[in-house]
């Protein structure tokens, strides 16, 4: 029964697609097309013990789910109008699977929809064994598919191959790097999403022949992937690319990678990122790397791929071709830009530049600041194995890390988790280890230029009065010297100072009251939000996550996550826009509805304990109320202002 259970996995990997594809071509709805594929796989389960594997078992799944699409349509009551279509349809063809691709990787989902949804309907990968890649819930998984579905039937999407091309190879590429390293977890290398990355550029190669970039990704992951056996030491540790073995590099693989690259030089056309990374992939396999090459390769690749990555790649480069001070010189533009600032291989690279200047004190600082930012655990390792075997004394005197969580212990939950949001943000910032003497003024700037560039007034104040307060607290008042409060436009009051005085006048959270005080301005989301606030983020998300608007007055502050910029475990997600302005209604509330009423509830109107916020004693925003405030304020109706 296990080897049975095996060949039907097998099977479902290499048929599912093209099996959904040609029941999408009948149904126009890849949720139910998959539901009747999966419908054929379990009567495979059923049958197959008994009858045997059937000598084409695809067209027997293929025959299966076109009795099931039948069985569907005389329960729809269209019997009449589309069996003789039915009976008539042909088998999936390429171009069907190539368009289920485009489906599945449209623009319209979230990156984390139309990945899952790939994995789902392409690879054929069950919710479960997706959960187990990404290290999130089944239930996650299944909330996102569900998601994705849902959006895409109500979007209608069109299939442009032209505009969604790009899409697609950015979903396989995410695919692969999450395998070939892995963000967060306990291993540096998932094995199973390289491989199916792999499959699905192949597949996809074969779909598209004509595609250079389709090529060049192929070439440039299956030239990474031949490097996977030499990557990891014995204790899973990574090594870098320039200490690996290249004995042990697959050869297969790479020869598999230079007939990619030929056929993408055949396809011609412009080169676009994905051939030219390619081509800085074929130049690491030479017996002697050139890197004044590369170096040039990674200028080209700036040109059509401006992004703060390929500018760290490009240091790296100029760093081997032309010594560490022409990389660091490089490095030094990237840190301001806020797209870097979490990211742990920036630190890790000047690390490694600073320690080959002979700067070992800086270099140690960097390494560590590195660790503090690296989510993978054996990366996370590395890095501090490094920054110990470097011959630096000890930092001496109070470290920030240690610090914030001193001062964080005695407060209030609310008061604690407001004030955590900044200060350990600026902590895995600045670097945990970082001793609190050395901390200036300048570089808490920096930080806070980086880390909350475009936000409001009242979130800026926010974050700058638990920087005092802290500061205070440390004895280090100088710390917030160049942090200014920001004038509010209007909609919120001004961020009151715990003690009526200055932030310096905080006292040190030693006892009951000190912490009382610094509760008292996080204050619940009230009148002071006001309903211009309110609207404004019920607005922004309703345009930004296309929710449905029931949905989005549904929700209540403990459904948010904020960091991850969803809710509800990833079936409501929202962009910038709706990211600004959300910390602002919540405030220092952690429970009950997210939207709220302008008062509380009548003793005669007493609503339902889920729609009364406890903090505040105002009720959630109704619908209808919520229907005239747009209508007032926007001339749209809810449905229409979610679609524009």
């Amino acid at each position: 029964m296990t080897d049975l259970s095996a060949t039907v996995g097998a099977v479902w990997k290499q048929e599912s697609a093209r099996i959904v594809a040609g029941l999408l071509r009948l149904v126009h709805d890849v949720g139910l097309a998959e539901e009747l594929a999966q419908d054929a796989l379990v009567a495979a389960l059923e049958q197959w013990p008994a009858t045997g594997i059937p000598d084409n078992p695809g067209a027997w799944l293929t025959t299966i789910a076109k009795r099931r699409a039948v069985d569907h349509i005389r329960r729809s009551r269209t019997r009449e109008r589309l069996a003789p279509d039915l009976a008539r349809l042909p088998e999936a063809t390429e171009d069907d699977v190539l368009r289920l691709m485009f489906t599945a990787c449209h623009p319209v989902l979230p990156t984390e929809a139309r990945v899952a949804l790939t994995l789902r309907v392409i690879a054929g990968l069950s919710p479960a064994e997706i959960a187990r890649a990404f290290l999130v819930g089944e239930q996650v998984i299944v909330q996102r598919i569900a998601a994705a579905k849902r959006t895409l039937a109500e979007a209608g999407v069109s299939y442009q191959p032209s505009t969604q091309l790009p899409s697609v190879l950015e979903v396989i590429y995410l695919i692969f790097n999450e395998g070939y390293a892995a963000t967060s977890g306990a291993g540096l290398i998932r094995a199973d999403l390289c491989l199916e990355a792999l499959r699905l550029g192949r597949m996809l190669a074969v779909l598209a022949p004509d595609q250079a970039e389709v090529h060049g990704l192929v070439a440039l992951m299956e030239i990474q992937q031949s490097r996977s056996a030499a990557r990891t030491g014995p204790a899973g540790e990574p090594i870098p690319l320039h200490e690996q073995n290249r004995g042990r590099w697959d050869q297969l693989l790479i020869h598999r990678g230079f007939a990619a690259m030929l056929r993408a030089r055949e396809a011609g056309g412009p080169t676009g990122p994905y051939v030219l990374q390619a081509a800085i992939a074929v130049c690491h396999t030479a017996e002697e790397t050139d890197w004044v090459r590369i170096s040039t390769l990674y200028q080209a690749l700036e040109r059509v791929l401006p992004t703060p990555v390929v500018r760290l790649n490009r240091a790296v480069a100029v760093a081997f071709a032309h010594g560490p001070r022409a990389g660091l010189d490089l490095l030094d533009e990237l840190p301001a830009d806020p797209q870097m600032a979490d990211y742990h291989l920036l630190p890790g690279v000047r690390g490694d530049l600073l320690a080959r200047l002979g700067r070992l004190a800086e270099a140690r600082h960097e390494l560590e600041r590195a660790a503090s930012l690296a989510r993978n655990t054996a990366e996370r390792d590395f890095l501090l194995r490094r920054a110990a075997a470097l011959d630096v004394p000890e930092e001496r005197g109070r470290l920030l890390g240690p610090a914030v969580n001193d001062f964080l212990a005695p407060l209030r939950p609310a008061t604690a988790r407001a004030y955590g949001q900044t200060l350990h943000r600026v902590a895995r910032l600045a670097g945990d280890r970082t001793p609190l003497a050395g901390l200036t003024a300048t570089r808490l700037s920096e930080i806070f230029a980086v880390s909350w560039p475009d936000v409001s007034p009242r979130t800026w104040n926010r974050h700058v009065a638990a920087i005092r307060s802290f500061a205070t607290w440390a004895g280090e008042p100088s710390l917030a010297a160049d942090l200014r409060p920001r004038p509010t436009d209007g909609t919120a009051d001004p961020v009151p100072l715990p003690t009526g005085g200055t932030a310096d006048s905080v006292p040190r959270p030693t006892g009951g009251s000190g912490s009382d005080r610094v509760a008292a301005f996080e204050s619940p989301g009230g009148a002071s939000d006001g309903p211009a606030l309110r609207e404004r983020v019920l607005w922004c998300l309703l345009r930004e996550s296309a929710a449905k608007v029931g949905a989005v007055l549904a929700l209540n502050v403990e459904d948010l996550d904020l960091n991850d910029r969803s809710a509800r475990a990833g079936t409501i997600v929202w962009r910038s826009g709706t990211a600004a302005l959300l910390p602002d209604l919540v405030g220092g509330r952690t429970r009950g509805p997210l939207f709220l009423s302008d008062r509380r509830p009548g003793p005669g109107r007493r609503p339902a304990p889920a729609d009364l916020c406890p903090e505040t004693g105002r009720r959630r925003l109704s619908y209808e109320r919520a229907a005239y405030l747009c209508k007032r304020g926007t001339g749209h109706t809810l449905d229409r202002l979610r679609a524009v």
